[in-house]
Formats: C-alpha cells, sequence, structure tokens
C-alpha cells in the first residue's frame, strides 16, 4: 500500500472522499491542499462517456485561460523568411526550419515547451515525428499550432493557451494554473476549459458525457466534483 507523506495525509484529512463537491467548493479545497514548498499547479482531470479508439469520437482542441497557467512558456517555431521573423518580433525562443530539425536529432534537444509551425514547414519537419509525436509536441491544425500566422499563436502559447485531449483511458489531462491564483481566477479557467470541453462533444458520443471530474494540485489528493451540474 502506498505510503503518502505528512503534507499529503494532513491535505486529505480535508477532503471528503465521498462527497462530490461544486466547483467553487472544489476550488476553495484545492488551494488549502496546496502545501508544498514550491507553487503548486492546479490540474483537471475529466473522464468522457466517448471511446477514444473511434475516430468519430475524439475530443480534442486548445483554448486561451483566461487567467493564464502561470508558466513560463518556451516556444520553437519552424518557418522562414517573412514569418520567422514575425515569430521573434512576438517573441518566440527558438525559430528555424532544417537546423532545428538537426539540432533535435543530433543533439537530443527539447529544451522547449510548444512547437509552431507554418503549413509550408510540414513536410520539413515531419521527419520528427516519431521523437515529437510521444512527448505531445507535433504541432496540429486543431492545436492551431499549425499556422499561416505563426506571431498570434506564439502570442497565444505565451498568453496561457492550452491544448486538451483524450488519453488512451478516455481522460482529459489539464492544467488550470497556480495555486497561487486563488480562488476566483481558477474558478475561471476551470469554467473556460469544461466549457471548451462541452462544447467539443462528438456527435456520435452517446449517453452520459461527464462520467467524473477531479481537481488536484501537483501533490495533493484528489477533489471529485460534482459533474452532474456540469451538463
Amino acid at each position: 500500500m502506498a505510503k503518502f507523506g505528512k503534507k499529503y495525509n494532513a491535505s486529505a484529512q480535508l477532503v471528503d472522499k465521498s462527497k462530490l463537491y461544486d466547483v467553487s467548493e472544489a476550488v476553495d479545497l484545492v488551494c488549502q491542499t496546496a502545501k508544498a514548498k514550491f507553487d503548486e499547479t492546479v490540474e483537471v482531470h475529466i473522464r468522457l462517456g466517448v471511446d477514444s479508439r473511434h475516430a468519430d469520437q475524439q475530443v480534442r482542441g486548445a483554448i486561451v485561460l483566461p487567467n493564464g497557467t502561470g508558466k513560463t512558456v518556451r516556444t520553437l517555431v519552424f518557418a522562414r523568411g517573412d514569418k520567422a521573423e514575425a515569430a521573434l518580433a512576438a517573441g518566440a525562443d527558438f525559430v528555424g526550419a532544417e537546423d532545428m530539425v538537426q539540432k533535435i536529432q543530433t543533439e537530443n534537444w527539447f529544451d522547449f515547451d510548444v512547437v509552431i509551425a507554418s503549413p509550408d514547414m510540414m513536410g520539413v519537419i515531419g521527419r520528427l515525428g516519431k521523437v515529437l509525436g510521444p512527448k505531445g509536441l507535433m504541432p496540429n491544425p486543431k492545436a492551431g499550432t499549425v499556422t499561416p500566422d505563426v506571431a498570434k499563436a506564439v502570442q497565444e502559447a505565451k498568453a496561457g493557451k492550452i491544448e486538451y485531449r483524450l488519453d488512451k483511458t478516455n481522460i482529459i489531462h489539464c492544467p488550470i494554473g497556480k495555486a497561487s491564483f486563488g480562488i476566483e481566477k481558477l474558478t475561471e479557467n476551470f469554467n473556460t476549459l469544461l466549457g471548451a470541453v462541452i462544447k467539443a462533444k462528438p456527435a456520435a458520443a452517446k449517453g452520459q458525457y461527464i462520467k467524473s471530474c477531479v481537481v488536484a494540485t501537483t501533490m495533493g489528493p484528489g477533489i471529485k466534483i460534482n459533474y452532474a451540474k456540469l451538463g
């Protein structure tokens, strides 16, 4: 049986495992359970009543959280010419083309959090599919990371854009900010994420869409949200 530290156990005592909390109550509680020495990330885990094995039941997209994520995002942009210059002007951390592909392949370099590409560059970075794909870093049109307007994509990434997508167990895992954000900002970010997930409900999805929803800090216990009130 897993053993937990004193701080986790103290946090766990604040949570009634048998209770389904309203959103505001859960967010208030999650802030109370953040007892680590660092500013913990608050994460949301949503289990959906869909089957990710079917193409017509995929749930995936991206949104800009109104209050950001609290994380400094390092962006790598694959672009040339004017687009490369625009990306740099927008604050991109790294910009290049074949040189960046070579750097990743030969140096095993991954000092970036988001990869953005102009459409004409997809042939170039296609060679990186096997290394970027498993890390969830491969640019994708649905996530807005393959776009002619790379400058806007950089600005959104820096502002707190997150991607949500189903994993193999039909669960979406997303950060909604830091514990230091407080109840109001975290609740606003939560509602923005949830609204996007509900809007992305596939037409092929039958029955109950949201099966469960849990919010937790990086090091804290999970707090169950009353999913019946979520939509």
